[in-house]
């Protein structure tokens, strides 16, 4: 569904997790290192399961404590040593750290430095090193701990943690982040509670993630849409059994930090005596929960999330980019939520046309609700012919009215064809974009359609056949929330 009725009150957010943050800065004397999970900038899978969530709330948060907030962005050597590649970007993790960087400081953010863990000698890590130190930031190298995280007695020693380098920082909060995950977010922080604690000083330590939401049940729709959104890492919501045990509260943690906690629980009382937590729950300051303002938008947008992320693994299966048990594990959550793909009613609109015609098709949902359908044609293929009926129907130009001539497509094709060796002539969706761009000079309904783009953002779309990389990349960039049937042919006419 397209509507766009807030669900989550977005200021309320804003403010009240960053108060919550300051009182857990007071909490622990004025020091606080805060593991930050989660996409910074652009964390998109909230702003789709929280209608009303900015994707840069948490940036726009950390802003309110700049003044306090200096950031160190952690990055594991093997990860530089591999080239290892963030997936939605594209762009190795040594990288990431750049871009990192220039996008903290662009909003006056302070980058305290860098910490590389799991250091052994890396010689693409010493190159990293190098690099950074050129340009004035400081960088620290943290160690493998034989046992770690098990052999409690060796981490909290000066064998373990006190190996590491300590991060000098200089103010009250110290916002820890990395690339991805695996970086070594969590040990550097209790590595630099050990070195505080030497040095006299009783810092704190908190865990800052979105997802899943603590104060909301465990099987509500945003909680399975974070597993869904995680069905390859296997993560597993589960009720809190210390804070449940502690408190008399049902709270939802995932499963990871639950099997941890024994051990921060062990290495806190041998750094400090005692430990501060007495629940993963009470670790973390996440307040999305509290700025719900409607459940059922909340509910809604959750759902169909987890459809969209069994399109997408099932897409990701076919191309030998997923394994079949993260399909079987949607498929649970669907059950769970009590929704089949029927209940996305652009999947519905394009799969019951492809069965009625036997070409490729697709649909999309408008803001207002409406749905707009395509089929492939000689001229267009049916991504294309959607983006031009939907952007068409946005202007109020009829239907029938050609906002590109065939006379403009035609020596398209014949480029394609022809000179580019293309064996298909149909026009993909940047082709028909720049062709009624092209249009819009001259043609005052094309130019109507073309203004019209904007809207296109956040509309569901489904398409009866898998695409090709084109048409996936054009609908990423357009900001629309695409789903494609795992096929790779269109399907015969009833």
């Amino acid at each position: 569904m397209s509507g766009k009725k807030p669900g989550f009150d977005n200021q309320k957010y804003l403010t009240m997790q960053s108060e919550h943050i300051r009182e857990r800065i007071r909490k622990f004397g004025n020091k606080l290192y805060l593991e930050f999970g989660g996409k910074l900038f652009d964390d998109y899978h909230a702003s789709r399961v929280l209608p009303g969530f900015e994707p840069d709330s948490k940036l726009r948060m950390l802003m309110q404590l700049s003044e306090q907030a200096e950031i160190v962005i952690v990055i594991n050597a093997g990860d530089i040593e591999k080239n290892k590649i963030r997936g939605d970007l594209g762009i190795t993790y040594d990288e990431d750290v750049k871009r990192l960087m220039r996008e903290f400081e662009s909003r006056g953010l302070y980058v305290g430095s860098v910490v590389m863990t799991h250091y052994t000698g890396q010689g693409a890590a010493d190159v990293f090193r190098a690099k950074m130190e050129k340009r004035g930031v400081k960088v620290y190298q943290h160690y493998l701990i034989e046992g770690y995280p098990s052999n409690i007695p060796l981490i909290v020693s000066d064998e373990g943690f006190g190996r590491n380098d300590y991060i000098e920082t200089s103010r009250p909060l110290v916002v820890v982040t990395a690339p991805g995950p695996g970086s070594g977010k969590m040990a550097t922080c209790l590595s630099q509670l050990y070195h505080e604690n030497k040095r006299g000083i009783k810092a704190g330590y908190a865990k800052f993630e979105t997802f899943p939401v603590w104060n909301i049940p465990l099987k509500h729709p945003i909680n399975l849409a974070y597993e869904a959104a995680t069905a390859d890492l296997n993560d597993v919501n589960m009720i809190d059994p210390f804070h449940l045990d502690a408190y008399g509260e049902t709270t939802v943690n995932y499963n990871r930090d639950i099997e941890i906690f024994p051990v921060l629980n062990a290495i806190f009382e041998g750094i400090y005596g005692e430990c501060p937590y007495k629940s993963p729950t009470d670790m973390g300051v996440n307040m999305a929960g509290n700025c719900i303002i409607d459940d059922d938008v909340v509910c809604e947008a959750s759902k169909q999330e987890i459809i969209r992320r069994y399109y997408i693994t099932r897409n990701a299966y076919m191309n030998d980019k997923a394994e079949e048990n993260e399909i079987y594990k949607l498929e649970l959550l669907m059950k769970q939520a009590k929704i089949t793909t029927d209940d996305r009613r652009v999947t519905v609109a394009a799969n019951d046309r492809a069965k009625k015609l036997g070409v490729p098709t697709a649909a999309i949902e408008l803001p207002d609700g409406e749905i707009i359908t395509s089929k492939t044609t000689d001229l267009l293929g049916a991504s294309a012919a959607l983006l031009l009926n939907a952007l068409k129907a946005l202007a109020g130009v009829a239907h029938k009215q050609h906002v590109i001539s065939p006379e403009a497509i035609e020596p398209i094709q014949k480029l394609k064809v022809e000179y580019l060796g293309s064996k298909n002539p149909r026009l993909h969706t940047d082709e028909v974009l720049i062709a009624l761009a092209i249009s819009a000079k001259t043609d005052e309904n094309a130019r109507k359609a073309l203004d019209q783009m904007p809207k296109l953002s956040g509309c569901p779309v489904h398409t009866s056949v898998m695409l090709s990389q084109v048409d996936i990349h054009t609908f990423k960039r357009l900001g629309v929330d695409l789903t494609s049937e795992p096929i790779k042919k269109a399907p015969q006419a009833e």
